[in-house]
Formats: structure tokens, sequence, C-alpha cells
């Protein structure tokens, strides 16, 4: 289990708030000596952050011991660096220019200068701010500069810019501060008084990354319920987590993202973050850059050989696309864009004029387009597939009237065709040997191969990373036991990371 420490000059700086056995002086934090098997998560609120300084030293103190600690001594230093946080804040949030429109003061300029100066100073913590305009710049200093409390002077210059930041320590909070400090550390250190004493009985915790607010999940919420079941009766505490906690992912021993992943997005920093920390994380950042990117996986799998239907990349300034594709393909064909998910950005071309309509559609949104001779079946194979061997196999039908296993609508509806659910031996012998060839191409996590058979024809038409696994569907031959073989991966590698 994760101990948290939180380490401060001295006692009287923490008067305000309720009394803690996790919190410390640093001259108690200095003569700790302990188990350097257990994880320590250490908030570092002394008062001064300047080199070789308390505050420098408390940091410093815990990355030798193996602590993870907040902030680093890498942010300590990049916090002297002006040219590191220099940040448009145009760009960002027109409400945080306003705000600080309306609550900038006025100084002489130095050195006897005509202008005056114009400048706000505000703190904030854990990513949170006082006031409600500097949420979004609070959230993404924090991510960038993650420390506990810190302080920021904007000043004007043409357009505001960041002026300053430093740490600042509770001792150095106002009375309405302190009300915003201790609910934002309450949040990022789990509910530090309130922690429920029952996760002590577990060996590992699991988080499990999610959004409640995504309309087509890997995991629906009974399937999430059966995770965090299947998980707790082999010692791992699974707990879900959303994109807020990021900074609190070092206080687990693994990552287990049920969220729908893409690059340019939140799950890929978790993952990278989470790998970064030692973490057993699934799906890992490999994997989800070479699942996400169509083009990447289909140079991939035919450059190894792999059986896939007829593909071709096409660019937007290439002249003759679609004669190419007319050519090599014929019709009906499909294209679609790189980081599609759920028969989304995939369009079907009839004909040379639908082709040309569907190319310059997708065109707006990617500067490549993959163009794919059109198989016909009445259903897909998806085969699931952890760590080297087939988990799941189930036969995704088409939407009634519908060339996709996925209709989407109007106003974000859509409907989906009916599945089978077989057990591994029963499917057929070159549908598991395509879907093990392509994903060892990818890595050795949890993935979803998308398969045609067309007779003895088969084709992978992509490896998806975090596939789905909803309740009723994916379990239905396994049932709970589908949950035990992905917490029972997870406490193998956590097992191995830790004799490490």
């Amino acid at each position: 289990m994760t101990r948290l420490m939180i380490v401060v000059d001295r006692d009287r700086d923490w008067a305000p708030y309720y009394p803690s056995t996790d919190v410390m002086t640093f001259d108690q934090y200095v003569q700790l000596s302990g188990n350097n098997s257990q994880r320590v998560r250490v908030i570092n609120l002394c008062q001064s952050a300047r080199y070789l300084s308390r505050g420098y030293y408390c940091s410093l103190l815990a990355e030798a011991r193996g602590h993870n600690v907040v902030p680093s001594v890498m942010t300590l230093n990049d916090l002297r660096r002006k040219d590191l946080f220099s940040l448009e804040l145009q760009e960002l949030d027109p409400g945080v220019v306003h705000w600080l429109d309306e609550a900038a003061t006025a100084e002489p300029a130095p050195e006897g200068g005509r202008e005056t100066v114009r400048q706000v100073k505000v703190r904030t913590f854990f990513g949170k701010a006082e006031h409600e305009a500097l949420k979004p710049v609070a959230r993404v200093l924090f991510e960038r500069f993650p420390c506990p409390i810190l302080e920021v002077v904007f000043r004007y210059r043409k357009t505001w810019q960041i002026e300053s930041m430093k740490p600042a320590s509770p001792a150095d909070l106002t009375e309405s501060e302190q009300d915003v400090f201790a609910g934002a550390l309450d949040r990022f250190s789990s509910a530090l008084w309130r922690k429920p004493r029952s996760r002590r009985q577990f060996r590992y915790d699991l988080a499990m990354l999610v959004d409640p607010d995504e309309k087509l999940p890997p995991s629906d919420a009974k399937a999430l319920q059966y995770f965090i079941k299947a998980g707790k009766k082999l010692g791992i505490h699974v707990e879900p987590i959303t994109r807020k906690d990021y900074m609190r992912l070092p206080e687990y021993d693994g990552l287990f993202i049920r969220e729908t992943t893409s690059i340019d997005h939140h799950t890929y920093r978790f993952a990278r973050k989470a790998e970064a920390e030692g973490m057993v994380v699934i799906d890992d950042p490999v994997s989800i850059l070479r699942c996400t990117n169509k083009v990447f996986l289909a140079d991939l799998l035919k450059n190894n050989k792999v059986p896939t239907p007829r593909t071709l990349i096409l660019s937007k300034d290439q002249k003759d696309g679609v004669e190419q594709a007319i050519e090599h393909l014929g019709y009906p064909m499909v294209v679609k864009i790189p980081d599609g998910a759920f028969s989304r950005g995939v369009m079907r071309a009839e004909n040379e004029q639908q082709l040309k309509e569907a190319l310059k559609t997708l065109f707006r949104q990617s500067a490549l387009v993959l163009a794919q001779e059109y198989l016909y079946t009445d259903y897909d194979w998806r085969i699931g597939v952890l760590g080297g061997r087939a988990i799941f196999a189930c036969k995704y039908y088409m939407v009634k009237g519908h060339w996709q296993i996925y209709s989407h609508g109007d106003n974000q509806q859509f409907d989906s065709g009916d599945f089978d659910t077989l057990p591994t031996y029963e499917v057929p012998r070159n549908v598991i040997q395509a879907a093990l060839n392509a994903t060892r191409l990818i890595g050795n996590g949890l993935y979803g191969v998308d398969i045609k058979q067309s007779g003895n024809r088969v084709a992978v038409i992509e490896v998806n990373d975090n596939p789905n696994i909803d309740a009723g569907v994916e379990d239905r031959f396994l049932g709970g036991e589908l949950y035990t073989l992905v917490m029972q991966e997870f406490l193998s590698r956590m097992e191995a990371r830790r004799r490490a």
C-alpha cells in the first residue's frame, strides 16, 4: 500500500487544518528511516524551494529514498526557467483574459518609465484555483509543473503573460485560500482524512481510468463492477479514476485504461506517466500509438505479411489518388480516417462520385486517408487477445440494412448489430492464428482483433487496443472468469515488477 507523507517546515504551519498522522516536519522527515519496499508519496509543503533550501532538500531526499514527491526536483528547477512556462493565455480561454483585465492592478513602471505595469498575482492549489475563471489555467499549469501550491504572477505586455511562478506553503495563505487548499489537498490525496481502512487488506492497488460521461465506453458500468469484484478476490484494490486524478497515479501499482484511447488525448498521457512511474499499464503507450493510427497499422501488417484487405494510403495532395484507388481496389471500396473508432470516420464508395465526396469529407480531418477493398461478410470476428493468448471470441453482426456493425445517426444516436460469443476453441484455427500474428507486432497487452472471413480467406481489418468488454456480450461464454483472467494478468505482472 502507498503511505502518504505531508512535509511542512514547522508544526504551526499545519495549525489551521485537521490534525493528521500523515503530517510531519522537515526535520522529522530528514531523520526518517523505514522499509524501502513500501511505496511512499510525499507532498512537500515547505515554505522555500530555493536551491539548497529546506524545500529543495525535501524533494531531493525523497527522490534519493525512492519516494514519489510533489514537487519533484526537476519541477523546482524548471520553475526557475522563465522560458519554460510562457503561455499564450488568449489561446487557452477567453474567460481568463477577461478576468485578468478586471482583476489587474497598476504599478509604476520600473526605472522611471512612463507606462504603468498591469499585473495580477494568484495562487493555485493542486491544479485548482479560488477564482472560477482561472481553473483552466490552473489545471494546465499543474499538469506541466506539478506543485501543491503555486504562486503565479501575470503581467500585461501587449498580451497577458506569465511573469513568474514559484512554490508557496500553507503558511502563506489567506483564510479563504486555506479553504480552497484544504479541499484540493483532500481530493488530490484520495480523501486523506477519510481513507477507507478496508483498503489495507489488499496487496496491490490498481487504478481503472474511466469516463462516466462517455457515450460508447469500452466497458459498461456492470462490467466495471465485475472487474472490481474479480480484483478483490485476488487481493487487488481496483479503484475507478477519471482524468482529474492524473497526479495521483503514483499511488497505484498499475493502470487499467477503460476509456476510449487516442494519441492527442489524456488517455495517452496517463499511459505515458504510468509507464514512467514504473507501473504496470494496460494498454501501454506503445500499443496505443500503434493501434490508434490505422495508417501505421496497415503498413505494419502488410510489411509483416499478415493477411489484410487490399489497402492504399492516399495523401491529400496526391493528384491521382482517385484513379489509383479505382485501379487497385475497384468498387465498392471503403475509405477511412486513420484514428476513427466505433465505425466513425469510415465511408463506403460505390462509384467515382461517392469516392470523391468521401475523400473530400475525410481529408478535412486528416492529411492521409486509407482506401481499402470492401469485403462483404454477415459478421466480423472479434478475437480478444491478452498477453499473447486468445481469451474471448465474438461474432459482431452488421446492423440490419447497414454494412457496418455500428450505425451512427443524428443527435449522437447509434445502433449496433447482434452478436454471438463463442469459446475460442470453436473458432477456425486460421482466424485465431491471424489474430495472434497481428498482436505480436503490437505488444503484449490487451487487444481486440477485427477479422473478416470469406471462405478460406481471412483478412485482419484492424487491431484495437483497449477492446470492448461489456457485461452480457464478450463475457457471455466465460462469465466472471473473463474478468478474473484480466485481473490475474495484472497480478502476475505486478508481482514480477515487485520482485525485480
